[in-house]
């Protein structure tokens, strides 16, 4: 089994929901995109072309950070996933700068830190963040996803490394990563690319697909497919 994602490119509207849906499940702090995207401008005005790639981890067969990590904190599953142990995770972050795509972030400080603070935001008129998170009944901050600590800590502690999973603790349950399920185009499908029948697989074989940074030979398992060509109407 080797799981990974298709993603088609012209279908993609660029609204931004994948990476809000990432946010909101996998609990991360400010700062920290496991889901993002690179937006490009070329041309010159009337003729613009606008392009917009949404970006995670690739989940590569031949990952870079699996091999420098000292500990065996990251490390593959049998389903091809590029995943973290964070009790083995030091912080040396050798693994944030091998990454060829730049998606694994690090804990500076304690996530969500400022939902501690106990001052109103606007003096008699507001609540503090910590009277909110009380109120709530909450550990961390009151629209915390609880599910999220299924398989991996609901928030990650200070001074280690962190990065998409393919929300594998989704996967166990028989769902799709939460960016596939808030995609309101349906540009993205998500499965076993190994198994020719699959949905990705076949979308493959219909189209000429590209991957980022292949001449880091990590062997990525996101793929785009056709183009986000939007040029100005003007």
């Amino acid at each position: 089994m080797r799981l990974g994602m298709v993603i088609d490119l012209q279908k993609c509207v660029g609204c931004g929901g994948c990476d809000l849906a990432c946010k909101a499940e996998n609990n991360t702090a400010d700062g920290i995109k496991w889901s993002n995207h690179i937006n490009t401008t070329e041309g010159r005005f009337p003729d613009v072309k606008y392009s917009y790639i949404p970006t995670m981890c690739n989940h590569c067969s031949n990952a870079a950070c699996v091999e420098v990590c000292p500990t065996g904190a990251m490390y593959k599953d049998d389903r091809g996933l590029t995943l973290q142990d964070n009790d083995k995770c030091i912080g040396c972050r050798k693994c944030e700068r091998v990454c060829p795509y730049g998606v694994i972030s690090y804990n500076k400080q304690v996530p969500h830190r400022n939902w501690q603070d106990d001052e109103a935001l606007v003096a008699g008129a507001t609540a503090s963040p910590k009277a909110l998170v009380k109120q709530a009944n909450a550990k961390v901050f009151p629209y915390m996803n609880p599910a999220r600590g299924d398989t991996y800590p609901a928030t990650r502690p200070r001074r280690t490394t962190e990065k998409c999973t393919f929300c594998d603790h989704r996967l166990d349950q028989g769902l799709s990563p939460a960016c596939v399920s808030a995609c309101p185009a349906g540009a993205r499908v998500f499965g076993d690319l190994d198994d020719p029948t699959s949905e990705a697989s076949r979308m493959l074989k219909l189209n000429s697909a590209q991957q980022l940074n292949l001449e880091a030979n990590t062997k990525p398992n996101v793929y785009y497919i056709r183009s986000f060509n939007v040029k100005s109407i003007y």
